[in-house]
């Protein structure tokens, strides 16, 4: 062999050894990165996994109001119920009591009719409105402050 040629195979050997030399250097570098990247994906993961049990207490506190709204609501409903059946037991009974004053003077003007004592045409005398639903007779020998013609008070 010539020094040429063993010069050659030198050159390629040592080539080669370069070649794979930097073929594991890369090879580490990218199981470093590979790691590196494994490692942040676990951060990522239990950052996951801390911010899930977070939304879950907040799904749960939702759920919860949501659930008291309802009821709520649903009392606030019962309220409206109770309330419009109230309304309804009171027109019914103002009625009734309306119907029962209207009696109650047609009693009072049909003896006031028959009453030779009051002198009236039919009409209760004890009435400021004009309506016959006053509830107090009026006796002729008092004289009230309003009517009084004294006028040295």
């Amino acid at each position: 062999m010539d020094g040429q040629t063993v010069g050659i195979i030198i050159g390629v050997v040592v080539l080669v050894v370069v070649v794979v030399v930097l073929l594991a250097l890369s090879r580490k570098r990218g199981e470093r990165a590979a790691e590196a990247q494994r490692a942040k994906a676990r951060d990522i993961r239990e950052k996951a996994e801390a911010d899930r049990i977070e939304v879950q207490r907040r799904e749960a506190q939702a759920a919860r109001v949501d659930a008291e709204a309802r009821l709520a609501q649903a009392e606030a409903d019962q309220r409206a119920a109770d309330a419009a059946e109230l309304q309804a037991e009171a027109r019914r009974r103002t009625e009734h009591a309306e119907g029962a004053r209207a009696k109650l003077d047609d009693q009072l003007g049909r003896a006031d009719r028959i009453d030779p004592d009051v002198p009236t045409d039919g009409r209760r005398p004890d009435t400021s409105t004009g309506t016959g639903t006053g509830s107090h007779r009026v006796d002729p020998d008092v004289v009230h402050e309003e009517h009084r013609t004294d006028t040295t008070r």
